[in-house]
């Protein structure tokens, strides 16, 4: 069985007796949760729901209380209501299966449970798959698949591919069936699960035997049947028990092929599993019909066609009906023999019709929509964060090289400027040195000029003074004569 449990020490998993003990001793209710959670993981099939019931009490009181740990209960109560569910589905209560099942991701959802969300999905798309109802199914499985990828739980992607396997098989899709069944079988290897292996390795096997492939189909169901009986997985060894047994029986060995039927249907009765238990009804009905035991095949097909109604699954009604419609033939009772065979025709348009197989498709492209265009997304945005990133580099190199144009042509334009300025003055210079030597010639011309004329002026002068010196009296002959007057007076 398969459930979602929390981990607990080792000592307590290895020995029942110490668990109970444990409960008993428990002195606060999270002790008692852990301990019943691990309880309903390890106890017999008989006990198991009765700790689980005393977990979902236990947990559904606290998580109606504001505390501290009421997140804690929350998820222990997800953990009872999935397993309720879980029962009710192998018991064929389809109903209240789904009913927890949703009341198990609706708690999940509060506390941000991805996981266990993910695997109520997986296990609300079986029952869907069972029923016929492909769109339903595939909806719930891609909705698993993304949860799965998102968290990069290997384990729970193995589970989603192997499931979408199955509807492609269901549909007659073998090649895409295959594929499917190999993805997960190369993810349950990576992550060393036995159990996973084992399940893939049997798919693949009746995939191979319906490609008529017969010597891989049983190395392919044996390699699983020995993985079974070494981890001990009694449902698992029921499966393949019966599916060996319709290998031996396609190949006419019926006596071999019942062998096996009887140690599946055996098992599965043990395990109170419904679904086997119609599988392994029919397939012996099927083989005791080949082999001529007409009213024991009778029996045994009735059987299997009333579980078959009580579950609700159109596959298995299908199959029965095929068989009762044989070997109702066979007696002659051709009356009952065309109400199987109305009844077949029915369930095989439910489970294959065109809208299903439409929506199988649509799902599937839908899936590698999402998966491309989330891909191309994160391309796209690296991509555009990558030349963002050079188109800021270039404009910070052109914005560089533009103020580098600038500061050389700033400097050169203030080199010009300069230089203009600089020639400016030159020629200003220039001109005041040509006007400064022009005003200095003129002012020597004058100068010389002046000097000329001084020169011709003293010169009149003296010549004056000689003329007049000539003409008067000197000053002293005047100044003599004075004196004489003055003393002869």
């Amino acid at each position: 069985m398969f459930f979602v449990v929390l981990s607990f020490s080792n000592g307590f998993a290895q020995n029942i007796d110490s668990l109970k003990l444990a409960l008993k001793n428990a002195k606060h209710d999270t002790t008692r949760c852990v301990i019943l959670n691990e309880l309903a993981e390890t106890a017999s099939d008989e006990e198991w729901p009765f700790f689980n019931e005393q977990l979902r009490l236990i947990a559904e009181k606290n998580s109606k209380t504001d505390i501290p740990l009421k997140s804690f209960y929350l998820k222990h109560l997800a953990v009872a209501f999935y397993n309720i569910a879980y029962i009710a589905q192998k018991q064929g209560e389809i109903s209240k299966a789904l009913e927890y099942y949703h009341k198990s991701i609706k708690i999940r959802h509060e506390i941000k449970d991805k996981k266990g969300i993910a695997i109520s999905l997986n296990n609300i798309g079986i029952i869907y798959a069972n029923q016929g109802d492909i769109p339903k199914a595939l909806n719930n499985y891609h909705k698993n698949l993304k949860i799965q990828e998102e968290i990069k739980d290997k384990a729970g992607m193995s589970t989603s591919f192997n499931n979408i396997g199955f509807i492609h098989k269901k549909q007659g899709n073998l090649t895409e069936a295959l594929e499917y069944y190999q993805k997960s079988l190369h993810l349950k290897e990576e992550i060393k699960d036995k159990s996973g292996i084992a399940t893939s390795l049997n798919n693949i096997g009746l995939i191979y035997k319906e490609l008529n492939n017969f010597s891989k189909a049983i190395e392919y169901l044996q390699k699983s049947l020995k993985i079974r009986e070494e981890i001990m997985d009694k449902r698992g060894i029921a499966s393949s028990l019966g599916n060996i047994g319709a290998f031996y029986n396609n190949q006419g060995d019926i006596s071999k092929a019942l062998e096996y039927f009887h140690k599946s249907l055996q098992l599965h009765e043990e395990l109170k599993n419904k679904e086997g238990i119609s599988l392994s009804l029919n397939s012996i009905a099927s083989s005791m019909l080949e082999k001529g035991l007409v009213d024991e095949a009778l029996n045994f097909a009735k059987r299997s066609l009333h579980i078959a109604k009580e579950l609700g699954f159109p596959e298995s009604i299908k199959n029965t009906s095929n068989t009762l419609k044989k070997i109702y033939k066979k007696q002659n009772n051709f009356k009952e023999a065309f109400e199987m065979y109305e009844l077949e025709i029915q369930m095989r348009d439910s489970i294959a019709n065109e809208t299903n197989k439409k929506a199988s498709l649509q799902k599937q492209f839908q899936y590698e929509y999402e998966k491309k265009a989330a891909a191309d997304s994160i391309a796209f945005a690296k991509e555009k964060e990558i030349k963002e990133v050079e188109i800021a580099k270039q404009k910070l190199e052109l914005k560089a090289k533009r103020n580098q144009q600038l500061a050389l042509y700033g400097g050169l334009m203030l080199v010009l400027v300069f230089a203009g300025f600089m020639y400016n003055r030159f020629k200003v210079t220039q001109k005041q040195k040509t006007v400064i030597e022009q005003q200095k010639a003129v002012v020597e011309k004058a100068h010389e000029l002046l000097e000329e004329k001084n020169s011709e002026i003293i010169a009149s002068i003296r010549y004056a003074k000689r003329i007049q010196d000539a003409l008067l009296t000197s000053q002293k002959y005047i100044e003599r004569n004075i004196n004489r007057l003055k003393s002869s007076i």
